[in-house]
Order: C-alpha cells, then sequence, then structure tokens
C-alpha cells in the first residue's frame, strides 16, 4: 500500500487525495505538522530532497514528488488522463499554468493569511500576491466561458490540479463572484462521484 506523506490543509496534498478517492486507491496516510519544520529532519529529505509535500512511498520504496507528477503516476492509464496526444498536452498545459501561474499566488496568498501571523512581515506580499492571483483566475474565467471542464469536455487531473487552491481562494481574500463561469465549473467538480472535501481523511 503506497503513502502518502502530506499536510492536511495542503492543497497539493489535497490533489492526491482527491484523485485517490475517486480512483478508490487504498493508501497509508502521514501528517506532517511542515509549519514546525517536519519536512526539513534528516529523516524526511532522505526521502524528498526538497522537503516538499506531498511526498508518495510507492510500493517498491520508490519516493515521487511533486504533486503533478504523483497525479499522472497514479492517473496515468485511466480517464482522468485524456487518450489522446494533445489531450495530454493541453492537461499537461493546464497542470504547467498551475504550478506556475496560479499557486505561487492563490496558494501563496492563502498560506500568508492562514499561516503566519498578522504582523508578520511576509503579510506585506498578499497585495501583489492576490492581484497576480486574479490575473490567472481571469485566464480560467475565459477559458471556462465555452467549456464544462478544461480539457477535452471531460473531468481530468487537470480540473482536479487548479480545483485544490480555486476552491478555498476566498480564503486568501479573493472574491470569486467576479467568476460565474468559474463558480459553475467548482460546482461541477464537487458533484463528481466520491468527491472528497479538503479537510476529509482517508479514514473520512
Amino acid at each position: 500500500m503506497p503513502t502518502l506523506y502530506d499536510y492536511l490543509d495542503s492543497g497539493n496534498g489535497y490533489k492526491i487525495r482527491l484523485l485517490m478517492a475517486h480512483l478508490e486507491q487504498p493508501y497509508r496516510r502521514v501528517q506532517l505538522e511542515i509549519f514546525h519544520g517536519a519536512s526539513r529532519t534528516p529523516e524526511f529529505l532522505a526521502k524528498n530532497p526538497n522537503g516538499r509535500i506531498p511526498t508518495l512511498e510507492l510500493d517498491d520504496g520508490t519516493f515521487l514528488a511533486e504533486s503533478n507528477a504523483i497525479m499522472w503516476y497514479l492517473a496515468e492509464n485511466t480517464t482522468y488522463v485524456p487518450q489522446d496526444r494533445l489531450g495530454r498536452a493541453q492537461a499537461l498545459q493546464w497542470m504547467f499554468f498551475e504550478q506556475y501561474s496560479h499557486e505561487p499566488y492563490v496558494a501563496t496568498a492563502r498560506s500568508l493569511i492562514r499561516h503566519h501571523a498578522p504582523d508578520s512581515p511576509r503579510r506585506a506580499e498578499v497585495p501583489e500576491r492576490q492581484v497576480k492571483g486574479h490575473q490567472a483566475l481571469a485566464v480560467m474565467e475565459g477559458h471556462l466561458a465555452r467549456r464544462s471542464f478544461f480539457v477535452n469536455e471531460r473531468y481530468s487531473i487537470a480540473d482536479i490540479a487548479l480545483y485544490a487552491y480555486t476552491h478555498v481562494a476566498p480564503e486568501g481574500g479573493f472574491d470569486l463572484s467576479a467568476y460565474p463561469n468559474l463558480l459553475a465549473w467548482l460546482g461541477r467538480v464537487a458533484s463528481q462521484p466520491r468527491h472528497i472535501r479538503i479537510t476529509d481523511t482517508p479514514m473520512g
């Protein structure tokens, strides 16, 4: 049984938990208190030298890092990865977008607000993060104007990647009311079979 090294509030960890729930994939979950240095210990760095969660330990002892790479590994040869060449490339396109243009702003604004004290110097980053986060949300809104899902009109790991931090964006100070297409998409994702919330664990 694979082991997921995780932090429950992490959208990147949630991607893996949500996909595994869809796939009905059993796994063992290890909670790491990342804001108390648990991912920087010598023991964990031996598993993932980058010191980040999620990290997935496979049955043969191999460790796989980076949330979107883990998702691709788990979803390959399932309905959650497009079967056509262009569709796969487009799924990757949106997954790269999520990590480069979305997560650094939407997720980081949320993390700064949730996990840093109001007087923390890092709170000064929030306004700029929100500006760039809104730019990413606007790109998504435009894409969804004529589509139900991000690739091939079918729910895929591209949607999971983008849903993880978008659905909790209000916790980062983002008002989503200006994005009706995005809100409708969030509802479609949440209605998928075996959907779980970010706070749900394998034991419920």
